[in-house]
This record gives C-alpha cells, sequence and structure tokens, in this order.
C-alpha cells in the first residue's frame, strides 16, 4: 500500500515537472520570437513617415530645389547673369534720353538768357505770315472783318505741326484765353518777352526753363477770331512791356 501512494506521488511529481518544464520552453521561445521580431532595434508597429519635410520640400519652389541640388557652375551662372544685368542696366542709363531744358537744376542754372537787340530768333514754325506787325497803323482781319491795329505775327501753320521756343527762356506763363487759344509766355532775359499763341497739347510748364528750338506745343484749329484765316500761330514779342516787330529779330 505504501508503495503505491510513493509511486503516485513519483508520478505527480513527474507530471507537475513536465508541466513547468514544457511552460518553460513555451515562454523561451515567445522571449526568442520577441527578439528576433524586434532586431535591428525597429518597432514591430506600422512606422508613420515625418511628414514635416515633406511638407517643406513641397512648399519649396521648384527653382530654388534646383540651384540647391546643381554644382559649383549654377552658382557660377547665377552671378554671370547678374553681373550681365548690371551692365545692361547701366547701358540703358548711358543710352537714356536727355531730359527736357529746365527738368533738371543744374541744367536750368546752366542756361544763360542774354536777349539783345542783336539777338536772333529761331522762328516758332515755318510757314507765311498772315497778319504782319502793325502798332503804327491798322490792318483787315479778314474774320473780324474789320481794320485794326496788330501787336504780333499770325504765322501759317498746319494743324498739329511742332512750335518750338524762338530762344532760351524761361516760362513765365501757361495759359488759354476766347482769342489766341493756348498760349505760352517767355522771358528770355533783359526784359525781353515772347508770347505764342493758337498752342494746343502744351509740352512746358511754368517756372520751367527751355531751350532754343524745344518743343513748346502744338498748332492747334484757330479760335473763332481767326475761322476765315486758318491753322496759324500767333507771335508776339515785346521789350520793356511795349510790343515790337518780330520780324526784326527773327534769323
Amino acid at each position: 500500500m505504501k508503495e503505491k501512494i510513493s509511486q503516485l506521488f513519483k508520478d505527480k511529481v513527474f507530471l507537475v515537472l513536465l508541466v513547468l518544464g514544457l511552460l518553460t520552453i513555451v515562454a523561451a521561445a515567445g522571449v526568442i520570437t520577441i527578439q528576433r521580431g524586434n532586431g535591428g532595434g525597429e518597432s514591430p508597429y506600422l512606422q508613420v513617415p515625418d511628414q514635416s519635410n515633406m511638407i517643406v520640400e513641397e512648399s519649396v519652389p521648384q527653382e530654388t530645389q534646383v540651384a540647391v541640388a546643381g554644382d559649383s557652375n549654377a552658382t557660377t551662372e547665377e552671378e554671370m547673369q547678374v553681373a550681365d544685368s548690371n551692365k545692361a542696366s547701366a547701358a540703358q542709363e548711358t543710352q537714356a534720353p536727355a531730359v527736357k531744358a529746365g527738368t533738371d537744376k543744374s541744367a536750368a542754372t546752366s542756361l544763360v538768357l542774354n536777349f539783345s537787340d542783336a539777338t536772333r530768333m529761331t522762328w516758332p514754325v515755318r510757314g507765311n505770315v498772315i497778319l504782319d506787325y502793325s502798332m503804327d497803323t491798322t490792318i483787315y482781319f479778314p474774320t473780324l472783318d474789320q481794320y485794326k491795329c496788330n501787336p504780333g505775327l499770325v504765322i501759317q501753320g498746319d494743324v498739329s505741326t511742332p512750335v518750338v521756343a524762338p530762344a532760351n527762356a524761361k516760362v513765365e506763363k501757361v495759359g488759354s484765353n476766347e482769342e489766341i487759344g493756348g498760349y505760352v509766355v517767355l522771358n528770355m532775359g533783359n526784359d525781353y518777352t515772347a508770347i505764342c499763341g493758337q498752342l494746343k497739347e502744351l509740352q512746358v510748364v511754368e517756372n520751367e526753363y527751355v531751350k532754343e528750338g524745344q518743343v513748346l506745343g502744338y498748332v492747334a484749329e484757330p479760335t473763332k477770331y481767326y475761322s476765315v484765316e486758318g491753322a496759324n500761330v500767333y507771335f508776339e514779342l515785346t521789350h520793356n512791356d511795349k510790343a515790337i516787330d518780330p520780324l526784326d529779330q527773327m534769323q
């Protein structure tokens, strides 16, 4: 009886040891599997790529990426292009057209106004004299159908023909009236003043210095005071506020 009990006890101990041994083997196999799965330090979970770099790369302009990816030749070519651009800008500034007389202060101060009775003026416009200067006697004005004195010249000219300054001068006044339309008053120095009327599209402003031959404006359609005479330029010359014959000073 004792031998059966002892044998049964031994069988139970053997079974317990066998079960423990199997559990130990299973546990060891699990540890090995986990270590293999973690080989190289990688996580067994799905790795989500870092989106920050991708967003930055997409926002970088294509030209910038190309410049970064290129070799040192790209930088050299860019520097050459910048140098060429600077040279082109310098060339354009050199070739830029001259500014109007008087728009630059240095040009204005260098312009000498020294008109005298010996000075010979440029014609403001080339054309026939329709009505002569006449302050001693009256002359007939066809449009007005009357005789009266004329303090200036009425010079024929085609509409839109350029009208130029007769001499170096300072623009004293720019205006318009019913009789001679748009006009410019020029101070030529030494109390000599010229008035150019029947103008349109005036190219000058008050206090501007102009050089002889510089465009003041263009021949306009005649006012109602000169409708029969046709398109013309009214030109008056005064000295000490007294009208004198412009023909005596013309070239």
